[in-house]
């Protein structure tokens, strides 16, 4: 929140108190702690009826740097708090030199010179990276008698700062006021599902502000050189994360807060749902499938949307018996066909439910001060809340699930989680403000470690609305709620880039969009989008998603994308592994790959798919499309045609292209089956070879289908007119040089190395 009225005063009632210097130091070899007088002090007199800020300084894991802020110290820090897995003691070396103080860790180092005002630096290969200055940490207390702690880090000249979770704002957060606080508030207003605290910035580093409830925001907004962040607390505690490069930056972050699960590479196909508001019953499931066969288009995973359960009763997890008559033998008739099965869930229990009764006679539901069940009629009539902070009514809530498992669900979209009441009592005597953000990630955290026990590592899989920091480890999250036409599919995308850039790895969003119908032309266009994202669904609100619906040519394009997916899925999978091992998305902002090209700290309507794939979504009805190449000779995959960068480039698409480039010196696998996501990718898959440069090399992974590991390794170098390929591969393999139009050469045996001409006419 803004406490300043213009740069020279503060708003009424607003009474500021910033650390002024350094009194004295308390320092062992890994952490040193500061007291620092909020006034400067000349004399003993000055140090009466003043406060007395306490900045601790340490490391929880290398390259990282937490700062904690405190003033009253005897405040009860209640639960909870966010679990930083990957943090570890004495990660950090303390050096004193006379009046500087130095912490290192890693390459980052904080500096605070005890002799001058007030002044931490954070420095990096012989650089500032940002600092706390005079307004850096302290406290403000406003007209109401509220007392919130604040930090400031300054922000150099061009400095972008992203990030701050899934936000459907501005791209650049620059200028913007973002309250960490979650929302049920669809794709195109400020608010948001995933509210994470940590930015980054194309400075090197990024900030995590390790607090889970309300952490209000001002991104330059009210100090124009600064990012400055305030909890309604005694304490602030953030961490300052270093790369130098944004792919280190969110591996290091993603080290200390959780890394992602692997998703089944079973998830990678086409998702089709029965939609929220419309009609539906085993025979329009059947209807579905069936249509979705016979036009020649792979389906992985159905999906049941709210109403399987029956009207006011969500959730008691009983298939309505009037359209669901025998819901293990339609499943299993499902399966039979091949098909996973996902069960739409959410984490309240409405009145009517049978459970209500059970949930409020064993202590299982959210209550208030005076002892009654916490209830409202937003959403469901007379719903109320489980309370995941008591393990017996985790245990209780899972228990449901369990017999749906049993049924032959795979996997549950958990959805909502947002709507949580501040005006309650948790059963562990968590604060109720801190819970209002770090609810979703108990109860996406209770859902999927019941998958995981009941099916196995790697085989766990929700779709998930909200998130809080560390909620990347229950992958995969969809984007919302947004609308059906292109500013809501651009939107939907500028929120995906910025989740990724927040620490998650997977994302995916509805085909279509969610409320109204879309145009035949947005329908397709989206499907393109949809089937160049991590993970892909079908999905509405009162309107089917069936292609047909939408024409022929929707149905020849959900299936031309469909099956490219599928090819694309060694490659695909590859980049999951990448993100289940570094915290580095699937969906990629250009700024991740391509860190020291200016214009590529500004793009959020493109994005790199893995490391070698730019993908430029249409969002125009006449398929004018532009979109930047950053440096080198691109080429489209599907046209062949080859793009020269660093420019922008304007084209025109029908429905069965896009601009889907393959970066120079790329070498992008397909898959011999097109007709699901999990094959033996390795057996004759085909290698496209793109613009090798002289010298040039890579080595290239088909992963294993069933978790981190390989099947089979390639290694391709250029050696003037020849390209040498090595392997170890004991399958068949093709290799393409250039685009559609260059020669298909076969080997039929490995390990092996051959050589291919290579000429500037590929």
């Amino acid at each position: 929140m803004k406490f300043t009225d213009g740069y020279w005063l503060m708003r009424p009632g607003c009474t500021p108190h910033f650390a002024t210097e350094v009194a004295d130091v308390r320092a062992d070899a890994n952490r040193m702690t500061l007291y620092a007088p909020v006034k400067h002090v000349t004399r003993r007199g000055g140090t009466l009826n003043s406060p007395l800020l306490r900045v601790e300084c340490w490391s929880p894991a290398e390259g990282v740097i937490g700062v904690r802020t405190t003033h009253h110290a005897g405040s009860v820090r209640r639960a909870p708090e966010f679990a930083l897995p990957g943090a570890e003691d004495g990660a950090g070396k303390v050096r004193r030199d006379g009046s500087l103080l130095e912490l290192t860790s890693g390459e980052l180092t904080l500096r605070v010179d005890s002799s001058r005002p007030w002044h931490l630096e954070f420095v990096a290969d012989g650089r500032v990276l940002t600092s706390a200055g005079e307004r850096g940490n302290g406290f403000v207390t406003d007209a109401e008698g509220r007392h919130h702690m604040v930090g400031q880090l300054a922000l150099g000249v061009g400095e972008s700062v992203y990030g701050l979770g899934e936000r459907f704002t501005p791209f650049v957060k620059n200028g913007q006021a973002v309250d960490i606080w979650q929302s049920d508030g669809g794709t195109s207003s400020e608010q948001a599902y995933k509210n994470i605290p940590f930015h980054l910035t194309n400075r090197g580093y990024g900030v995590f502000v390790n607090h889970p409830g309300k952490v209000s925001y001002e991104v330059g907004s009210e100090s124009v050189g600064q990012v400055q962040f305030s909890v309604e607390d005694q304490s602030l505690e953030y961490f300052v994360v270093y790369g130098p490069t944004p792919k280190e930056v969110l591996a290091r972050y993603t080290a200390l807060t959780g890394r992602p699960a692997l998703p089944p590479a079973w998830a990678l196909g086409l998702w089709l749902t029965t939609s929220f508001t419309t009609d539906y019953d085993e025979a329009t499931v059947g209807r579905f499938i069936d249509g979705m066969a016979e036009r020649g288009i792979p389906l992985s995973v159905f999906h049941f949307d709210c109403f399987w359960m029956r009207a006011y009763q969500w959730c008691d997890f009983d298939w309505d018996p009037e359209t669901f008559p025998d819901p293990a033998g339609m499943l299993a008739r499902l399966k039979e066909r091949g098909l996973k099965i996902s069960a739409w869930i959410n984490p309240y229990i409405a009145q009517k439910s049978p459970l209500f009764e059970d949930g409020m006679r064993e202590g299982h539901l959210v209550r208030r001060p005076d002892g009654s069940v916490w209830q409202w009629d937003l959403w469901q009539a007379g719903m109320a809340l489980v309370d995941f902070t008591d393990p017996a009514a985790r245990d209780w809530y899972t228990g449901k699930l369990r017999t749906l498992l049993d049924q032959g669900v795979d996997c549950f979209k958990t959805d909502f989680g947002e709507r949580v009441p501040t005006d309650v009592v948790w059963h562990d005597g968590s604060d109720p403000e801190r819970m209002h953000n770090y609810y979703t990630h108990l109860y996406n955290q209770a859902v999927f470690e019941l998958l995981r026990e009941e099916r196995g590592e790697g085989e766990a899989l929700l779709f998930a609305r909200s998130a809080t920091a560390g909620g990347q480890q229950y992958p995969v999250h969809w984007g919302g709620d947004c609308d059906s036409h292109f500013v809501a599919m651009a939107e939907s995308l500028r929120g995906g880039l910025s989740l990724g850039l927040s620490g998650f790895g997977f994302w995916s969003h509805d085909i279509g969009g969610f409320e109204g119908t879309p145009t035949p032309t947005v329908f397709k266009r989206w499907v393109q989008f949809g089937l160049l994202s991590s993970h892909s669904r079908l999905h509405g609100s009162n309107s089917y998603r069936v292609p047909w619906d939408y024409g022929e040519e929707a149905v020849d394009v959900t299936r031309e994308f469909t099956l490219l997916k599928h090819r694309l899925a060694p490659y695909l999978q590859r980049a999951a592994q990448q993100a289940h091992a570094t915290g580095v998305p699937v969906m990629r902002a250009m700024l991740l790959e391509f860190p020291d090209d200016p214009t590529a700290a500004l793009l959020d309507r493109q994005y790199m798919l893995g490391d070698d794939l730019l993908v430029a979504p249409v969002f125009s009805d006449d398929g004018t499309v532009e979109y930047y190449v950053p440096q080198g000779t691109w080429t489209n995959i599907l046209t062949g045609a080859p793009i020269t960068g660093p420019r922008w480039v304007r084209e025109q698409h029908d429905f069965h292209t896009l601009p889907l480039l393959a970066r120079p010196d790329s070498v992008i696998p397909l898959a011999a089956d097109d007709q699901r996501p999990v094959s033996a990718w390795a057996d004759g898959v085909e290698l496209r070879v793109h613009s090798f440069a002289d010298g040039a090399e890579r080595t290239l992974v088909i992963p294993r289908t069933d978790g981190p590991g390989e099947t089979a390794r390639f290694h391709v170098r250029r050696d003037g007119d020849r390209l040498l390929v090595t392997t170890d591969s004991r399958h068949p393999w093709h290799l393409r040089i250039g685009g559609p139009d260059g020669t298909l050469h076969t080997s039929t045996a490995g390990p092996a190395a051959t050589d291919f001409p290579y000429g500037s006419e590929d």
